[in-house]
């Protein structure tokens, strides 16, 4: 990206440098190194998003109104007073407090998507257009920006004045349907799965965009909805229905095309076993000391083995309820079958830990350090970097104020 185009590194250098030597951050050089981010989202998926561009180097500066981005207050947990949901998705940020409806906050938010490489947002579809901040607005004094909208249902008409809560997706997208016992109730994932999902697909979007001006210094509109990164996410169960003509069905913990392909009851908790074809089935019942089930023509093959699955189930937990479950999983591991221990959280990072993926990384220092979670992409010459802990509410607002105020020089401004 060339200092020419609109917001460019030029500018970034000069937020970077614009507070007291104290509050400037060591020069990085990450693979996103130089881009700035107005950041106009809450909650997960725009945050979420943001975080993943700052973590690999770009200038984000976190914009909300003057109550603060809503998940501050959604607690406990808390950490120090401060709520980890909020915690989770906003490290190495700047917060800046702006209200919108104040014609000085608003030119500064204004000034900032000027010199912005990279926009983003999460306000219902049309919401930025009375402040001049939606995508044709900025466009015409960025022409170089990207512009990320994320919603709930998109924005064509139908969809638009829909409320884009991420439990609301995962029961219209279908999701639920899918998601416990057959004769049971349907359930709701354990995370907001699909503002997740959406904040990948802006980051992808976002990128990918950003590729293309690098190509031909042309900015453009990129829009990620929540309902439609369910259904692409949903994949081999909506792939069913839309190549198959198939509505796929609750089927508990089990899987439609495999088995044994699910939890199993061991003398201590549950072990996932994931025999995907008929040899790791041939190995796990060497394993379990059945070897003759293999050859058994009930479950010889993968069909054979879905088609009685009912019979099998019973023969396979009477040998894993001997034994441990860790006790399994190491030998089971060791023959070449995956499976895995149904773990709580915390054994999940300290499983991580054991397999050395050093899955917990401290941002900042003294009483301002905290606790996150690593970002999980590695790269060979240019690592995610954590420069600042999530901020406080509007703790670069000064920082940021004086640096919007002073006049952008000619290469910083569209």
């Amino acid at each position: 990206m060339s200092a020419e185009q609109p917001g460019g590194r030029e500018g970034t250098a000069k937020l970077m440098t614009a507070g007291p030597p104290e509050a400037t951050p060591p020069a990085h050089r990450g693979p996103l190194s130089g881009l700035l981010v107005a950041d106009f989202s809450r909650i997960l998926a725009g945050p979420y998003a943001t975080m993943l561009l700052a973590d690999l180097g770009a200038e984000v500066v976190k914009v909300e109104g003057p109550g603060g981005d809503d998940t501050r207050t959604w607690q406990p947990p808390v950490r120090d007073g401060v709520a980890t949901y909020y915690l989770g998705a906003n490290r190495n940020k700047r917060s800046i407090a702006l209200d919108l409806k104040d014609p000085a906050d608003l030119e500064l938010a204004r000034e900032l998507a000027r010199r912005a490489d990279v926009f983003v947002e999460n306000f219902k579809p049309g919401g930025l257009e009375r402040f001049g901040l939606d995508y044709d607005s900025v466009a015409a004094g960025n022409a170089g920006v990207i512009y990320a909208s994320i919603s709930g249902f998109g924005s064509a008409p139908g969809g638009r004045s829909l409320p884009g809560y991420d439990l609301i997706v995962q029961a219209i997208s279908g999701f639920m349907s899918l998601t416990g016992e057959p004769d049971g109730e349907p359930y709701r994932a354990g995370v907001a799965l699909f503002d997740i999902m959406a904040g990948l697909h802006a980051t992808i979007g976002v990128l990918s965009a950003l590729n293309h001006r690098h190509e031909t210094g042309r900015g453009q509109h990129v829009e990620v909805n929540l309902l439609a990164s369910a259904l692409s996410g949903l994949a081999n169960q909506t792939s069913a229905f839309v190549a198959g003509g198939v509505v796929p069905f609750r089927m508990g913990n089990s899987h439609p095309s495999l088995y044994p392909y699910a939890p199993m009851m061991c003398s201590d908790g549950e072990l996932i076993i994931t025999a995907g074809n008929d040899a790791q089935f041939r190995k796990l019942c060497g394993v379990l000391g059945v070897p003759e089930l293999a050859d058994d023509p009930r479950f010889a093959r993968t069909e054979d083995r879905n088609h009685h699955r009912d019979e099998l189930r019973p023969l396979l937990l009477e040998r894993l309820r001997t034994r441990t479950k860790m006790e399994w999983f190491r030998d089971i591991i060791g023959a070449g079958v995956p499976c895995g221990p149904i773990n709580t959280i915390d054994q999940g990072v300290a499983f991580a830990e054991e397999v050395g993926l050093d899955p917990v990384v401290t941002v900042g220092e003294g009483s301002a350090a905290v606790p996150t979670v690593r970002n999980p992409i590695t790269f060979s010459a240019t690592p995610p970097e954590y420069r600042l802990p999530p901020p406080t509410l509007d703790e670069h607002g000064d920082e940021l104020r004086r640096w919007l105020a002073a006049p952008a020089d000619e290469e910083a401004s569209a």
